[in-house]
């Protein structure tokens, strides 16, 4: 099953080092029977590009919770064993959770299939974005075109091998 894992720089440069994204259980992002449900297709390039869009989301909030980060999202996409990811029967249909799982055990970053991160020219976006999520959350329509804003900068694709260069 292919996941996808929202991370930082920060986060990535640390996986980097340590040989791990996490021990787990692990937020992550993938095709679940909610975000088909939602996304009403069964075209499965677009249903992973569904759950890579939901785990950018998810590290532009990581971004706000991190002042220091700096300001480019990243998702890394692994594949692990169909049993290890599991969604939350309870926030299932909660539109927050949409291919929301969580991946049991140590995931090692050699598993990973690519690193997708933002251009620089997009810092400036994922800035404002970052800053106008507690607005967005809030209710606000600004905030949350703001927020949307940040969808408008597609990931760049880097193999695992390139990872070095981006954490510089």
């Amino acid at each position: 099953m292919r996941v996808y894992v929202p991370l930082t720089l920060p986060g990535l440069a640390e996986a980097y080092r340590t040989g791990v994204l996490g021990d787990g259980p692990l937020l992550a992002y993938a095709v679940t029977p909610a975000l088909r449900e939602w996304y009403l297709s069964d075209d499965i390039e677009e249903l992973e590009y569904a759950a890579l869009s939901r785990a950018a989301l998810a590290s532009l909030r990581l971004l706000a919770a991190d002042a220091g980060a700096p300001r480019r999202r990243v998702v890394i996409a692994v594949d692990v064993p169909d049993g290890a990811a599991s969604t939350d029967p309870d926030r299932g249909l909660d539109p927050a959770a949409l291919g929301e799982v969580r991946v049991a055990g140590a995931v090692r970053l050699a598993e990973a299939a690519a690193v997708h991160v933002d251009a620089a020219d997009a810092e400036a976006d994922v800035t404002a974005a970052a800053d106008a999520l507690p607005a967005a959350d809030g209710g606000d329509d600004d905030a949350q075109f703001t927020v949307d804003g940040a969808e408008d900068h597609e990931l760049l694709w880097y193999a695992t091998q390139e990872i070095p260069h981006l954490i510089r």
